[in-house]
């Protein structure tokens, strides 16, 4: 394949983003900025802006501000620092002349800041991979606009391409089962391994959003993968928010109910999360922990998000390869 010198690939790697520190200052800067998207609440803007500043904004952050604490390291937000893991681990596995900038939907750093860093690097083919396995209009539909809206004031495009999702990718369901045999070979295995995904409103799916199918298929792919009966394995949701329906079984109700049907340990796994976050280190491994002892279970482990895996890494670099490589391997080492 001749080599084309004005061809230059560069990989957008997301995520969903972070407050800059654990403070009720930092968190309102996030949520106004999060929760103003109309991707994530759907709702007459007249009608849920004055809610959001006026009500909502007043309160949520200092509550929130307490459970990322609980979280923070001395690096920063767990999954900022993550993401940059991530984004190196991919960028060794890719050749040098491929970079790949790291961006976040809300906060920093941001996805106008990751475009105009790649543009800087000369690059004329951007894939966007967003870390979310199962589609939702909520996460990668928002990414989409975002990148739209960063570049409505360019004059010249560059090509573009994104990974929509990768909920049944062999490659993501064989990194996932490999977590869990790790974990199990270190910390035995429980009477129930719990897949809590994040949970949207109910609305979302009857409108069409994918989500809901897309996690059900990961769950079903994994189990075989493991060689789990649905006695064994149970899909969940998590991280409801206000007073609608959201998409169920939810995951501390289930958890509730665990220890009356006989389950001691459980296990639980976020296979929608590709970083652990404060709903899966706070949500899951503190609060929901805390729901499922106090029902009378006798064991809860959490098993962490892929992270910076070996195994993950080599995933990313399998679905950059997979959308991108004929740019890869026309552009000029």
């Amino acid at each position: 394949m001749p080599i084309d010198k004005n061809k230059k690939p560069g990989v957008l790697l997301t995520n969903l983003g972070t407050p800059e520190a654990p403070t009720a200052a930092a968190l309102r800067r996030y949520l106004a900025e999060f929760l103003s998207d109309v991707r994530v609440v759907n709702r007459p803007r007249w009608l849920w802006l004055p809610i959001l500043h006026g009500v909502i904004l007043r309160l949520r952050p200092r509550r929130s501000a307490h459970a990322y604490k609980k979280i923070w390291t001395d690096e920063g937000s767990p999954l900022l620092v993550y993401a940059r893991r991530q984004q190196a681990g991919l960028q060794q596995r890719l050749p040098a002349h491929v970079p790949v900038v790291l961006a976040m939907r809300y906060g920093q750093p941001s996805i106008t800041a990751g475009l105009e860093q790649l543009r800087a690097a000369g690059v004329t083919q951007v894939l966007i991979l967003p870390l979310y396995p199962q589609y939702s209009v909520s996460t990668t539909a928002s990414t989409f606009d975002a990148v739209a809206q960063a570049w409505r004031h360019w004059q010249h495009l560059p090509e573009l391409r994104m990974v929509m999702d990768y909920h049944d990718q062999d490659i993501y369901i064989q990194a996932l089962a490999n977590s869990v045999r790790d974990y199990w070979h270190q910390h035995g295995r429980g009477d129930r391994l719990l897949l809590s995904f994040h949970g949207t409103p109910q609305a979302m799916r009857e409108a069409g959003d994918p989500y809901y199918d897309q996690c059900q298929t990961t769950a079903r792919l994994l189990a075989q993968q493991l060689q789990l009966s649905t006695e064994q394995c149970q899909l969940t949701f998590q991280s409801r928010f206000g007073p609608e329906a959201w998409l169920q079984p939810y995951t501390d109700k289930t958890l509730e109910a665990l220890p009356a049907a006989g389950v001691g340990r459980v296990d639980v796994l976020c296979p929608g999360f590709s970083a652990d976050c404060l709903e899966t280190l706070e949500e899951n491994a503190m609060v929901n922990r805390d729901v499922f002892i106090q029902a009378g279970g006798r064991e809860f482990h959490y098993i962490p998000a892929l992270n910076d895996r070996d195994d993950h890494f080599a995933m990313l670099e399998g679905l950059v390869r997979q959308y991108a490589q004929d740019w890869i391997l026309n552009s000029e080492e």
